[in-house]
């Protein structure tokens, strides 16, 4: 039987590939590339190809550092659909000979591993939802279609019929990919959208997002647009999430969440609620990882935009199909994680949740009863009174929850200089004193001559 490489070798010689993208992605998710020629193959394959770590982005280098060896994954082989002759290759970094621990696909691999050797297989489907714009010349941002402009846009047919070529071309080159596309609809604000795909093996969903937000903000410049999955790009409209469903199943493919005789009626078995325990037992520190950014904070809570609902969580909670819960129950055998946001890297984000859940089944963590109220009407007395924890309010808060959190912090490994959470915080909270020391418009409308 041939290796992987080797078949990697003869699909590609098929496909006519003449030059690769040794592709990994930095703490932010940021998609970091070299152009490499085909007929390196042997070398890509075998030594990887060099990067300079501390200039790719935070990836826990220095320039005083050995390079970064890219290696690729030849199961991640992607053509690229529309740059015919160039395939996409996911790689997993290595400093002199040995996996490099700041990388956020060795981060998930390892989680991964910890269910193998349980004979469990984690799988995921994500929801990558994102806004087509066009930058103004006075500056700041516009959306791309001028006539998206309805009170209630989701769904709109209209909307979806004037972004049809940019929709459709995505469509087919998932579809071309073997990821079948199922749906595609204009999202709950104006000029958002949502494309979604079948689930896979976590590590198979992950590097599909890394490949379709790469993929879709390239075929929106080309379309003169340009695509964002910030979370909140607007103050008025509804912000943009990462919908993940989770799924674990038994390496011998038997669904391990599913159960038939559920009492409280939602398809679930004891191991599912004790990993949704788990999650929501972590969710003020899970929020740092999978709401990763200052302006995730302004996606979240009860309030709507003027274009709808908020559609994101504000309490840890679960419950059916319920969308006000961070985790949502639509049908037996699998949840939905909905605070995760368009920022989220995705490595990141499946590991710390596995890691979470993982833990909520070992210790067996009950979530209590289902809710089934609109969450976003009740009063914050009516919150406090039935024990429903807040998510954080801000980066700051969610990271303090994160470095406090000792099952995430032995899930996301040690680095060099000890712990990669607290890498993790020491890059968030850089992020944040930066945020904070920016004067902003509003404050100078709002202070200037207020006193």
């Amino acid at each position: 039987m041939p290796d992987d490489r080797e078949q990697l070798r003869t699909q590609a010689e098929k496909d006519d590939i003449e030059f690769f993208f040794a592709m990994f992605v930095d703490m932010h998710g940021k998609p970091c590339a070299k152009l490499v020629p085909a007929d390196t193959f042997d070398t890509l394959t075998t030594e990887g190809v060099g990067f300079a770590g501390f200039a790719a982005g935070p990836l826990g280098q220095s320039p005083a550092d050995p390079d970064l060896m890219a290696i690729p994954d030849p199961s991640s082989y992607t053509p690229v659909p529309w740059q015919p002759g160039l395939a996409v290759l996911q790689s997993d970094l290595y400093v002199d000979g040995e996996p490099w621990p700041y990388a956020p696909r060795w981060i998930l691999k390892w989680e991964l591993e910890r269910l193998a050797t349980r004979g469990l297989v984690l799988k995921t489907g994500a929801e990558a939802e994102y806004f087509l714009v066009r930058r103004r010349p006075e500056g700041g941002i516009a959306l791309a279609d001028p006539l998206d402009t309805a009170d209630k846009p989701c769904y709109d047919a209209k909307g979806l019929s004037r972004m049809y070529d940019h929709l459709t071309t995505v469509s087919t080159y998932m579809n071309t990919l073997g990821w079948s596309n199922y749906a595609n609809d204009h999202e709950d604000a104006n000029g958002q959208f949502e494309q979604n795909i079948t689930f896979a093996d976590a590590l198979t969903t992950a590097d599909r997002v890394v490949f379709f937000r790469y993929m879709v903000h390239t075929l929106a410049h080309e379309a003169g647009m340009a695509a964002t999955f910030m979370p909140k790009p607007f103050d008025h409209l509804t912000g943009s999430g990462l919908h993940t469903h989770t799924s674990l199943w038994t390496d011998d493919g038997n669904p391990l969440f599913h159960s038939d005789d559920d009492a409280r009626q939602l398809g679930l078995s004891s191991d599912a609620y004790h990993f949704i325990g788990g999650v929501l037992e972590h969710a003020p520190a899970l929020t740092a990882v999978m709401c990763p950014t200052v302006n995730s904070y302004k996606r979240m809570g009860v309030g709507a935009p003027t274009s709808g609902a908020t559609w994101a969580p504000a309490y840890a909670t679960y419950g059916g199909n319920n969308r006000t819960v961070m985790l949502r129950v639509p049908e037996p055998g699998r949840f939905e994680n909905r605070v995760v946001d368009g920022a989220a890297n995705p490595y990141l984000a499946f590991a710390a949740m596995s890691a979470a859940g993982r833990d909520g089944m070992d210790r067996g963590v009950d979530p209590g009863d289902p809710v089934t109220e609109n969450l976003y009407a009740l009063s914050l007395d009516d919150v406090r009174g039935r024990g429903i924890a807040p998510l954080p309010a801000t980066l700051d808060r969610a990271v303090d929850a994160l470095v406090d959190d000792a099952v995430l912090r032995d899930a996301l490994g040690e680095v060099p200089d000890g712990h990669y959470i607290d890498y993790f915080a020491d890059t968030k909270r850089d992020e944040f004193r930066a945020y904070h020391r920016t004067v902003s418009g509003w404050e100078v409308d709002r202070y200037l001559t207020l006193f």
